[in-house]
């Protein structure tokens, strides 16, 4: 069963949201503000696969909420729902955590899009392994990317990555020291049928900065090819 949970305070909204969800077979669990969608979150945290959150939730809003989930899971996918003038909100959003962001007013189409694309990601990582996989695991340097767990450790020490980001470090494990451009990255990652830009791209590459290197703001390994895109460095 794939299991949704939304927090939405506007019920006109949610009560949309919810028809197409459950349209799309998914079960759906609602939350009519942050504190509600916490309560909610720990009462169901291992059936939910996906999170909707509105950033502008009464009691607590839902940056607070995805904070809150990704110190409890990094394998959950969250979708932010935002207003057009919140541009800020969405940067702030997928910095801390949130894997998309759908803009307020958006097509059923274009929503459902986003769920399942991160419902297939999120979906990975209970698949069972294969033991006929031509390979389990990528190792550059200190790093190794094992395939079958969907993690990654640097010398030998877990590094904590969303499903969003663990696509992103395998993409760039597959192709080191080749410069790939930022809408190559989107289509890997997020889809042929993505409807954003490619600032979300640009955003969990300074995620993972932050994850991955000794020095973020000089970064040895993932490195940027200016007016293209970025390159792993071995």
């Amino acid at each position: 069963m794939k299991y949704v949970l939304i927090a939405e305070d506007e019920s006109s909204i949610r009560d949309f949201v919810v028809i197409n969800l459950r349209r799309s077979g998914y079960e759906v669990i609602e939350a009519v503000n942050g504190e509600d969608a916490i309560k909610k979150f720990d009462e169901h945290i291992n059936e939910i696969d996906v999170v909707i959150l509105d950033i502008t939730m009464p009691v607590i809003d839902g940056l607070e909420v995805c904070k809150y989930i990704r110190t409890k899971s990094s394998r959950i996918g969250i979708v932010m729902l935002t207003a057009r003038t919140q541009e800020m909100d969405k940067v702030t959003g997928l910095m801390v955590g949130a894997d998309d962001y759908v803009t307020k007013p958006f097509s059923p189409s274009e929503l459902m899009a986003r769920i399942d694309a991160i419902y297939r990601r999120v979906s990975l990582t209970s698949e069972p392994e294969t033991s006929n996989s031509h390979q389990n695991s990528i190792s550059l340097n200190e790093f190794v990317l094992d395939l079958r767990s969907h993690t990654l450790t640097k010398n030998g020490v877990p590094v904590e990555l969303t499903q969003v980001e663990f696509q992103i470090i395998e993409y760039f494990f597959s192709n080191p020291n080749v410069a790939l451009e930022r809408n190559k990255i989107l289509k890997f990652v997020w889809g042929d049928s993505y409807f954003g830009d490619e600032k979300v791209v640009d955003v969990n590459i300074h995620r993972l900065r932050n994850k991955i290197e000794d020095e973020p703001s000089q970064p040895k390994h993932l490195t940027t090819v200016w007016g293209m895109g970025y390159k792993w460095i071995v």
